[in-house]
Protein backbone atom coordinates (compact mmCIF):
# COMPACT_ATOMS: atom_id res chain seq x y z
CA UNK A 1 0.00 0.00 0.00
CA UNK A 2 1.29 3.47 -1.32
CA UNK A 3 0.86 6.78 0.60
CA UNK A 4 3.50 9.27 -0.84
CA UNK A 5 3.33 8.50 -4.37
CA UNK A 6 3.43 10.63 -7.85
CA UNK A 7 2.62 9.08 -10.99
CA UNK A 8 3.10 9.99 -14.99
CA UNK A 9 1.72 8.87 -17.91
CA UNK A 10 2.93 6.59 -20.87
CA UNK A 11 1.16 6.87 -23.76
CA UNK A 12 1.14 5.41 -26.93
CA UNK A 13 1.47 6.40 -30.53
CA UNK A 14 -2.40 7.75 -30.09
CA UNK A 15 -2.10 9.54 -27.30
CA UNK A 16 -4.08 7.00 -24.95
CA UNK A 17 -2.69 5.66 -21.81
CA UNK A 18 -0.83 2.54 -21.92
CA UNK A 19 1.27 2.94 -18.21
CA UNK A 20 1.48 5.31 -15.21
CA UNK A 21 5.26 4.95 -13.74
CA UNK A 22 5.38 5.60 -10.12
CA UNK A 23 7.35 7.85 -8.37
CA UNK A 24 7.73 6.89 -4.69
CA UNK A 25 8.55 10.14 -2.43
CA UNK A 26 10.11 7.76 0.30
CA UNK A 27 12.42 5.79 -2.32
CA UNK A 28 15.96 7.52 -3.64
CA UNK A 29 15.19 8.71 -6.93
CA UNK A 30 11.99 7.73 -7.13
CA UNK A 31 12.51 4.39 -6.78
CA UNK A 32 10.24 1.69 -5.19
CA UNK A 33 10.64 2.49 -1.04
CA UNK A 34 12.72 0.52 1.76
CA UNK A 35 10.53 -1.93 3.70
CA UNK A 36 9.12 0.84 6.30
CA UNK A 37 9.51 0.53 9.99
CA UNK A 38 6.17 0.46 12.13
CA UNK A 39 6.32 4.30 12.35
CA UNK A 40 5.81 5.03 8.54
CA UNK A 41 3.75 1.95 7.92
CA UNK A 42 0.83 3.71 10.61
CA UNK A 43 1.85 6.87 9.02
CA UNK A 44 0.67 5.00 5.34
CA UNK A 45 -2.39 3.46 6.40
CA UNK A 46 -3.49 6.63 8.42
CA UNK A 47 -3.16 8.72 4.90
CA UNK A 48 -5.57 7.44 2.53
CA UNK A 49 -3.08 4.31 1.32
CA UNK A 50 -3.29 3.40 -2.33
CA UNK A 51 -2.92 0.14 -3.75
CA UNK A 52 -1.30 -0.42 -7.32
CA UNK A 53 -4.95 -0.61 -9.17
CA UNK A 54 -5.88 2.65 -6.87
CA UNK A 55 -3.10 4.80 -8.50
CA UNK A 56 -2.76 3.18 -11.84
CA UNK A 57 -6.23 3.02 -12.92
CA UNK A 58 -6.35 -0.37 -13.67
CA UNK A 59 -3.31 -0.10 -16.10
CA UNK A 60 0.53 -1.44 -16.34
CA UNK A 61 2.54 0.00 -13.77
CA UNK A 62 6.10 1.26 -13.80
CA UNK A 63 8.38 1.04 -10.87
CA UNK A 64 11.74 2.10 -10.72
CA UNK A 65 13.92 -0.28 -8.39
CA UNK A 66 17.43 0.26 -6.88
CA UNK A 67 20.31 -2.22 -7.46
CA UNK A 68 19.96 -3.32 -3.88
CA UNK A 69 16.62 -3.84 -3.57
CA UNK A 70 16.57 -6.22 -6.84
CA UNK A 71 18.95 -8.29 -5.47
CA UNK A 72 17.95 -8.74 -1.83
CA UNK A 73 14.25 -7.45 -0.90
CA UNK A 74 12.48 -7.80 -4.33
CA UNK A 75 8.90 -7.61 -3.45
CA UNK A 76 7.58 -10.44 -4.94
CA UNK A 77 4.00 -10.43 -3.67
CA UNK A 78 3.61 -7.43 -6.90
CA UNK A 79 1.70 -8.80 -9.92
CA UNK A 80 3.84 -9.35 -12.96
CA UNK A 81 1.08 -8.78 -15.28
CA UNK A 82 0.58 -5.30 -13.80
CA UNK A 83 3.98 -4.41 -12.96
CA UNK A 84 6.70 -3.62 -15.21
CA UNK A 85 10.23 -3.36 -13.77
CA UNK A 86 12.24 -0.39 -13.93
CA UNK A 87 16.51 -0.52 -13.89
CA UNK A 88 17.57 2.68 -12.57
CA UNK A 89 21.13 1.74 -13.53
CA UNK A 90 23.41 -0.38 -15.79
CA UNK A 91 23.32 -3.87 -14.64
CA UNK A 92 26.68 -4.62 -16.33
CA UNK A 93 28.07 -2.30 -13.67
CA UNK A 94 26.70 -3.95 -10.41
CA UNK A 95 27.82 -7.29 -9.66
CA UNK A 96 25.02 -9.55 -9.07
CA UNK A 97 22.57 -7.26 -10.68
CA UNK A 98 22.05 -8.89 -13.92
CA UNK A 99 21.35 -12.58 -12.63
CA UNK A 100 18.81 -10.76 -10.10
CA UNK A 101 16.86 -9.45 -13.85
CA UNK A 102 17.61 -13.17 -14.88
CA UNK A 103 15.41 -14.03 -11.78
CA UNK A 104 12.75 -11.92 -11.72
CA UNK A 105 12.17 -12.54 -15.67
CA UNK A 106 12.00 -16.13 -14.89
CA UNK A 107 8.84 -14.86 -12.15
CA UNK A 108 6.84 -13.22 -15.39
CA UNK A 109 7.68 -9.68 -14.70
CA UNK A 110 8.28 -7.64 -17.75
CA UNK A 111 11.89 -5.60 -17.56
CA UNK A 112 12.79 -1.67 -18.49
CA UNK A 113 15.76 0.04 -18.49
CA UNK A 114 16.15 3.92 -17.97
CA UNK A 115 19.16 4.51 -20.35
CA UNK A 116 19.28 8.31 -21.38
CA UNK A 117 21.63 8.02 -23.76
CA UNK A 118 20.92 4.96 -26.01
CA UNK A 119 24.07 3.62 -24.49
CA UNK A 120 23.23 -0.35 -23.66
CA UNK A 121 23.81 -2.23 -26.88
CA UNK A 122 25.79 -4.50 -24.66
CA UNK A 123 24.82 -7.83 -25.50
CA UNK A 124 24.47 -8.97 -21.69
CA UNK A 125 21.36 -7.98 -20.71
CA UNK A 126 20.32 -6.59 -24.07
CA UNK A 127 17.84 -10.37 -24.06
CA UNK A 128 16.40 -9.77 -20.80
CA UNK A 129 14.88 -6.07 -21.82
CA UNK A 130 11.69 -6.24 -23.04
CA UNK A 131 11.45 -1.96 -22.98
CA UNK A 132 14.24 0.97 -23.24
CA UNK A 133 13.43 4.61 -22.08
CA UNK A 134 15.59 7.06 -23.75
CA UNK A 135 15.33 10.74 -22.87
CA UNK A 136 14.95 12.63 -26.15
CA UNK A 137 15.97 15.94 -24.22
CA UNK A 138 19.40 14.62 -24.35
CA UNK A 139 20.26 12.45 -27.40
CA UNK A 140 19.90 13.98 -30.84
CA UNK A 141 17.90 12.34 -33.68
CA UNK A 142 20.36 10.60 -35.57
CA UNK A 143 21.81 9.01 -33.13
CA UNK A 144 18.35 7.34 -32.42
CA UNK A 145 18.28 6.38 -36.02
CA UNK A 146 21.86 5.06 -36.13
CA UNK A 147 20.93 2.69 -32.65
CA UNK A 148 17.20 1.64 -33.20
CA UNK A 149 17.97 -1.47 -35.35
CA UNK A 150 19.97 -3.18 -33.00
CA UNK A 151 16.33 -2.87 -30.41
CA UNK A 152 13.83 -3.67 -33.40
CA UNK A 153 15.92 -6.61 -33.85
CA UNK A 154 15.83 -8.03 -30.38
CA UNK A 155 12.25 -7.15 -30.04
CA UNK A 156 12.28 -4.44 -27.49
CA UNK A 157 9.89 -1.58 -27.44
CA UNK A 158 11.32 2.31 -26.81
CA UNK A 159 9.88 4.99 -24.77
CA UNK A 160 10.85 8.16 -25.25
CA UNK A 161 11.38 10.40 -22.20
CA UNK A 162 10.83 13.70 -21.62
CA UNK A 163 8.37 14.37 -24.99
CA UNK A 164 7.32 18.19 -23.72
CA UNK A 165 6.45 19.32 -27.17
CA UNK A 166 3.82 18.05 -29.83
CA UNK A 167 6.89 18.27 -32.38
CA UNK A 168 8.97 16.50 -30.26
CA UNK A 169 6.19 13.41 -30.19
CA UNK A 170 5.29 13.95 -33.57
CA UNK A 171 9.29 13.34 -34.72
CA UNK A 172 9.65 10.67 -32.24
CA UNK A 173 6.59 8.71 -33.80
CA UNK A 174 8.58 9.12 -37.04
CA UNK A 175 11.68 8.14 -35.45
CA UNK A 176 10.02 4.50 -34.57
CA UNK A 177 9.40 5.11 -30.55
CA UNK A 178 6.38 2.75 -29.53
CA UNK A 179 5.32 4.76 -26.31
CA UNK A 180 5.87 8.55 -25.24
CA UNK A 181 6.22 10.01 -21.66
CA UNK A 182 5.88 13.91 -20.48
CA UNK A 183 3.22 16.22 -20.56
CA UNK A 184 3.07 17.32 -24.18
CA UNK A 185 -0.40 16.21 -24.55
CA UNK A 186 -1.79 18.46 -21.85
CA UNK A 187 -0.53 21.43 -24.40
CA UNK A 188 -2.84 23.42 -26.61
CA UNK A 189 -1.70 22.16 -30.06
CA UNK A 190 -1.74 25.27 -31.62
CA UNK A 191 -2.65 28.53 -30.16
CA UNK A 192 -5.04 30.03 -32.52
CA UNK A 193 -8.14 32.55 -31.94
CA UNK A 194 -11.15 31.48 -33.03
CA UNK A 195 -14.51 31.17 -31.71
CA UNK A 196 -16.28 27.94 -30.13
CA UNK A 197 -17.95 26.11 -32.35
CA UNK A 198 -22.03 26.27 -32.77
CA UNK A 199 -22.23 22.82 -32.20
CA UNK A 200 -20.69 23.43 -28.40
CA UNK A 201 -23.02 26.43 -27.34
CA UNK A 202 -25.44 24.20 -25.38
CA UNK A 203 -21.99 22.93 -23.36
CA UNK A 204 -21.31 26.87 -22.79
CA UNK A 205 -24.76 27.70 -21.77
CA UNK A 206 -24.09 24.36 -18.86
CA UNK A 207 -20.66 25.98 -17.88
CA UNK A 208 -22.34 29.17 -16.94
CA UNK A 209 -25.06 27.59 -14.92
CA UNK A 210 -22.68 25.77 -13.22
CA UNK A 211 -20.34 28.64 -12.15
CA UNK A 212 -23.90 30.79 -11.07
CA UNK A 213 -24.57 31.07 -7.68
CA UNK A 214 -28.23 30.42 -8.84
CA UNK A 215 -29.74 27.28 -10.00
CA UNK A 216 -32.34 27.14 -12.53
CA UNK A 217 -33.47 23.48 -12.52
CA UNK A 218 -35.94 24.23 -15.52
CA UNK A 219 -33.14 26.39 -17.50
CA UNK A 220 -30.80 23.53 -16.84
CA UNK A 221 -33.25 20.67 -18.00
CA UNK A 222 -34.12 22.71 -21.35
CA UNK A 223 -30.11 23.02 -22.33
CA UNK A 224 -29.69 18.92 -21.44
CA UNK A 225 -32.88 17.60 -23.20
CA UNK A 226 -31.39 19.20 -26.39
CA UNK A 227 -28.72 16.49 -26.35
CA UNK A 228 -29.88 13.14 -26.00
CA UNK A 229 -26.50 12.29 -25.28
CA UNK A 230 -26.11 14.94 -22.55
CA UNK A 231 -28.72 13.39 -20.53
CA UNK A 232 -27.54 9.88 -20.66
CA UNK A 233 -23.96 10.93 -19.45
CA UNK A 234 -25.74 13.03 -16.69
CA UNK A 235 -27.81 9.81 -15.16
CA UNK A 236 -24.37 7.69 -15.86
CA UNK A 237 -22.53 10.26 -13.98
CA UNK A 238 -24.71 10.78 -10.78
CA UNK A 239 -25.34 6.98 -10.68
CA UNK A 240 -21.25 6.49 -10.54
CA UNK A 241 -21.03 4.35 -6.88
CA UNK A 242 -18.19 6.99 -6.13
CA UNK A 243 -20.86 9.39 -5.85
CA UNK A 244 -23.84 7.60 -5.00
CA UNK A 245 -24.22 3.82 -3.74
CA UNK A 246 -27.51 3.99 -2.86
CA UNK A 247 -30.28 5.49 -5.11
CA UNK A 248 -30.90 4.85 -8.61
CA UNK A 249 -31.46 8.11 -9.99
CA UNK A 250 -33.75 8.59 -12.53
CA UNK A 251 -34.03 12.40 -13.68
CA UNK A 252 -32.42 16.05 -13.21
CA UNK A 253 -35.13 17.11 -10.95
CA UNK A 254 -34.47 13.36 -8.39
CA UNK A 255 -30.82 14.19 -8.35
CA UNK A 256 -30.83 17.66 -7.06
CA UNK A 257 -33.57 16.25 -4.36
CA UNK A 258 -31.05 13.80 -3.59
CA UNK A 259 -27.50 15.24 -4.24
CA UNK A 260 -27.69 19.12 -3.28
CA UNK A 261 -26.94 22.43 -5.71
CA UNK A 262 -23.60 22.13 -5.22
CA UNK A 263 -22.92 18.73 -6.44
CA UNK A 264 -25.02 18.96 -9.06
CA UNK A 265 -23.21 21.92 -10.36
CA UNK A 266 -19.78 19.93 -10.24
CA UNK A 267 -21.58 17.22 -12.44
CA UNK A 268 -23.35 19.65 -14.91
CA UNK A 269 -19.33 21.30 -15.68
CA UNK A 270 -18.25 17.89 -15.71
CA UNK A 271 -20.47 16.89 -18.29
CA UNK A 272 -19.66 19.84 -20.46
CA UNK A 273 -16.29 19.55 -19.80
CA UNK A 274 -16.28 15.85 -21.46
CA UNK A 275 -18.47 17.05 -24.44
CA UNK A 276 -15.57 19.85 -24.96
CA UNK A 277 -13.01 17.88 -25.56
CA UNK A 278 -14.15 14.63 -26.90
CA UNK A 279 -11.58 15.07 -29.43
CA UNK A 280 -8.79 15.17 -27.36
CA UNK A 281 -7.05 12.29 -25.70
CA UNK A 282 -8.78 10.80 -22.80
CA UNK A 283 -5.69 11.66 -20.21
CA UNK A 284 -6.33 15.16 -20.51
CA UNK A 285 -9.72 14.93 -18.93
CA UNK A 286 -8.48 12.66 -16.75
CA UNK A 287 -6.09 15.15 -15.05
CA UNK A 288 -8.60 17.62 -14.95
CA UNK A 289 -10.82 15.23 -12.89
CA UNK A 290 -7.92 14.58 -10.31
CA UNK A 291 -7.23 18.43 -10.30
CA UNK A 292 -11.01 18.99 -9.62
CA UNK A 293 -11.60 16.85 -7.15
CA UNK A 294 -8.24 18.32 -5.48
CA UNK A 295 -8.87 21.94 -6.02
CA UNK A 296 -12.50 21.01 -4.15
CA UNK A 297 -10.89 19.11 -1.26
CA UNK A 298 -8.31 22.00 -0.79
CA UNK A 299 -10.70 25.08 -1.03
CA UNK A 300 -13.36 22.78 1.68
CA UNK A 301 -9.98 22.42 4.00
CA UNK A 302 -9.22 26.17 3.68
CA UNK A 303 -13.06 26.89 4.10
CA UNK A 304 -13.32 28.99 0.28
CA UNK A 305 -16.63 29.94 -1.09
CA UNK A 306 -18.47 26.98 -1.79
CA UNK A 307 -21.71 27.71 -4.01
CA UNK A 308 -20.89 28.13 -6.84
CA UNK A 309 -18.36 25.63 -6.26
CA UNK A 310 -15.19 27.87 -7.97
CA UNK A 311 -12.33 25.33 -6.55
CA UNK A 312 -13.66 22.34 -8.46
CA UNK A 313 -14.51 24.63 -11.39
CA UNK A 314 -10.81 26.32 -11.28
CA UNK A 315 -9.54 22.40 -11.75
CA UNK A 316 -11.51 21.17 -13.97
CA UNK A 317 -11.14 24.08 -16.55
CA UNK A 318 -7.60 24.23 -15.52
CA UNK A 319 -6.86 22.58 -19.12
CA UNK A 320 -9.39 24.03 -20.92
CA UNK A 321 -6.26 25.72 -23.54
CA UNK A 322 -4.99 22.11 -24.31
CA UNK A 323 -8.73 21.02 -24.87
CA UNK A 324 -9.70 23.48 -27.38
CA UNK A 325 -6.02 24.39 -28.73
CA UNK A 326 -6.43 28.25 -27.67
CA UNK A 327 -4.94 30.37 -25.12
CA UNK A 328 -7.01 30.67 -22.56
CA UNK A 329 -7.75 34.52 -22.02
CA UNK A 330 -9.19 33.80 -25.96
CA UNK A 331 -11.37 31.14 -24.18
CA UNK A 332 -12.55 33.40 -21.22
CA UNK A 333 -13.79 36.02 -23.07
CA UNK A 334 -16.10 33.29 -24.80
CA UNK A 335 -17.26 31.47 -21.33
CA UNK A 336 -20.19 33.46 -18.71
CA UNK A 337 -18.40 32.39 -15.84
CA UNK A 338 -17.83 33.69 -13.00
CA UNK A 339 -15.19 36.88 -12.35
CA UNK A 340 -13.58 34.49 -9.39
CA UNK A 341 -13.25 31.43 -11.52
CA UNK A 342 -11.90 33.38 -14.35
CA UNK A 343 -9.28 35.50 -12.53
CA UNK A 344 -8.27 32.27 -10.75
CA UNK A 345 -7.77 30.52 -14.12
CA UNK A 346 -5.61 33.47 -15.46
CA UNK A 347 -2.93 33.76 -12.78
CA UNK A 348 -4.93 36.57 -10.75
CA UNK A 349 -5.89 34.64 -7.54
CA UNK A 350 -3.02 34.21 -4.81
CA UNK A 351 -5.18 31.27 -3.22
CA UNK A 352 -5.55 29.24 -6.61
CA UNK A 353 -2.38 30.14 -8.11
CA UNK A 354 -0.97 27.84 -4.81
CA UNK A 355 -3.34 25.20 -5.84
CA UNK A 356 -1.97 25.38 -9.23
CA UNK A 357 1.91 24.78 -8.22
CA UNK A 358 0.85 22.16 -5.67
CA UNK A 359 -0.81 20.13 -8.33
CA UNK A 360 2.08 20.43 -10.65
CA UNK A 361 4.44 19.40 -8.03
CA UNK A 362 2.31 16.14 -7.50
CA UNK A 363 2.00 14.99 -11.30
CA UNK A 364 5.44 16.02 -11.16
CA UNK A 365 6.99 14.30 -8.18
CA UNK A 366 8.39 17.99 -7.62
CA UNK A 367 8.61 16.76 -3.87
CA UNK A 368 10.44 20.23 -2.59
CA UNK A 369 7.57 21.90 -4.09
CA UNK A 370 4.76 20.16 -2.50
CA UNK A 371 6.70 21.39 1.06
CA UNK A 372 7.32 24.92 0.58
CA UNK A 373 3.15 24.47 -0.55
CA UNK A 374 2.15 22.68 2.50
CA UNK A 375 4.03 25.83 4.86
CA UNK A 376 2.22 28.55 2.59
CA UNK A 377 -0.98 26.89 2.87
CA UNK A 378 -0.96 25.96 6.50
CA UNK A 379 -2.14 22.03 5.30
CA UNK A 380 0.50 18.95 6.97
CA UNK A 381 1.72 17.30 4.08
CA UNK A 382 1.34 13.93 5.03
CA UNK A 383 -2.64 15.12 5.00
CA UNK A 384 -2.18 17.10 1.24
CA UNK A 385 -0.92 13.37 0.31
CA UNK A 386 -4.45 12.26 1.39
CA UNK A 387 -5.96 14.53 -0.24
CA UNK A 388 -4.56 14.05 -3.73
CA UNK A 389 -4.79 10.42 -3.09
CA UNK A 390 -8.59 10.78 -2.86
CA UNK A 391 -8.47 12.99 -5.86
CA UNK A 392 -7.01 10.19 -7.88
CA UNK A 393 -9.18 7.64 -6.86
CA UNK A 394 -12.41 9.82 -7.79
CA UNK A 395 -10.62 10.90 -10.77
CA UNK A 396 -10.14 6.81 -12.15
CA UNK A 397 -14.04 6.12 -10.55
CA UNK A 398 -15.68 8.74 -12.90
CA UNK A 399 -12.90 8.24 -16.11
CA UNK A 400 -14.42 4.33 -15.99
CA UNK A 401 -17.68 6.18 -16.57
CA UNK A 402 -16.76 8.13 -19.23
CA UNK A 403 -14.47 6.24 -21.15
CA UNK A 404 -16.76 4.92 -23.46
CA UNK A 405 -17.64 7.86 -24.68
CA UNK A 406 -14.41 8.12 -26.07
CA UNK A 407 -14.67 5.03 -29.15
CA UNK A 408 -10.73 5.24 -30.03
CA UNK A 409 -9.55 4.65 -26.21
CA UNK A 410 -12.14 1.77 -25.38
CA UNK A 411 -9.65 -0.95 -25.72
CA UNK A 412 -7.94 0.90 -23.16
CA UNK A 413 -10.04 1.79 -20.88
Amino acid sequence: MFAFIARQPILDGEKDVFAYELLFRDGKGGTYPEPASDKAALITERFNPLGLDDISSHKMSFINFSAETLISRFPTSLDPDRVVVELSENPGQTQGLIQACEHIKQLGYKIALDDPMMLSGQSDILPLLDIVKVDVGKIRAEHVAKRLPQYIDADVKLIAENVETHEAFTECRELGFDLFQGYFFSLPEARIARKLPASKMNLVELMGESSSEKFDLNRINQIIERDAALSYLLLRFINNPTVNKRHKITSLKHALNYMGEVEIKKFIALLSLTHLGDEKPLEIIHMSLVRAKFFDLLAQHRKQQMNPPVGFLVGLFSLLDALLDQDMPGILKQLPLVDEVIDALLGKSNEFNHYMVLVRAFESALWLNVVKQSKALDIDQKQLHGLYNQAIIWGNSVRSTISSYFPRSNTSN
